[in-house]
């Protein structure tokens, strides 16, 4: 397996099993070795890329299309598309898998149209429209799915059973608004872009520029003010306003993280959240918004007690 998306997230070094306490579930437990290619200038290193894969021993290529808990830029579908490309010119068989987590409905085309084998993500995020309480999505080519499907269940049953936890109602309805809700994510995060733009703070992107995920990143610069803003954003929140979050200790992460998050589905990040790693340069990683109008007056409630 190789990554070609830059840094995983915090948590994904456990589940790869490159760093800190290594668990007895992970990629390396199962033999499985994993490279990393970096990103050059917040874009694929495409020569070097196409000079590891034109070895053939590698089965699986996985792209991150968020940036999770790093600095860099969220890969759009035109560089996912550009690097497709390219991998097929020196391997047509190497498994391509891209974590469209935050990104579905952000532009007009899914992995999937640019030529990914296969595409992942959660369902407590865009797709799910807050209405989803649990669940994730796989979706690609049948033969992949197929052996998805079978190490979920067992061979031979394959998707033909599996556990739906009588989700399917909230799951077709989080689908049918989708669209509708990722549209307000995405304007709150360009309200939020623009008035901590104006206030000072390095904001990424920028309220005009093109975006590939949900996810609005606010560089506030110390400690403080990264509690404050998560915390404003929680008394903005429809449920539990009164709750004040702290930063704490939390599985598979280095730093102390802080997460606000009042949310009539836990753990839902499509509706509105912020959350970051207590780690210069204190930056705040926010996402969603059911609607634009709570999702404005939680990003005014967040300045106001950042400012207090």
């Amino acid at each position: 397996m190789i990554s070609i998306s830059g840094a995983p997230y915090d948590t994904l070094q456990t589940v790869i099993g490159i760093g800190g306490e290594e668990s007895k579930s992970s990629l390396k437990s199962f033999n499985i070795n994993y490279e990393q290619i970096d990103l050059v200038n917040n874009d694929f290193d495409i020569e070097k890329i196409k000079e590891r894969l034109s070895k053939k021993d590698v089965k699986l290529v996985e792209i991150q299309k968020s940036r999770g808990y790093s600095t860099r830029k969220s890969l759009t579908i035109d560089k996912i598309e550009k690097v497709i490309l390219e991998i097929r010119k020196v391997n047509k068989d190497v498994i391509i898998m891209v974590d469209n987590c935050y990104g579905e409905f952000v532009e007009d085309r899914e992995p999937i149209e640019v030529g990914a084998d296969i595409a992942v993500g959660s369902l407590m995020k865009n797709l799910g429209a807050g209405i989803a309480t649990s669940g994730a999505y796989i979706v690609g080519r049948k033969d992949l799915i197929e052996l998805c499907a079978e190490r979920l269940t067992s061979p031979g049953i394959g998707k033909e059973i599996g556990p739906s936890l009588n989700q399917n109602p909230l799951l077709l309805k989080g689908l049918f608004f989708a669209p509708s809700v990722v549209r307000s994510s995405l304007k709150t995060a360009i309200f939020a872009s623009r008035c901590l733009e104006k206030l000072g703070y390095d904001v990424e992107p920028k309220y005009n520029e093109k975006r590939g995920d949900i996810v609005q990143t606010l560089r506030l610069g110390t400690e403080e003010n990264l509690v404050k803003f998560c915390q404003g954003i929680q008394k903005g929140s429809p449920i539990d306003s009164n709750v004040l979050p702290y930063p704490g200790d939390m599985g598979g992460y280095e730093d102390k993280v802080i997460m606000a998050a009042g949310t009539f589905t836990q753990g839902s990040t499509i509706e509105l959240s912020c959350d970051g790693p207590i780690r210069e340069p204190y930056i705040a990683y926010m996402q969603g918004g059911l609607t634009y109008e709570y999702g404005k007056l939680g990003i005014l409630k967040a300045i106001e007690f950042m400012q207090k």
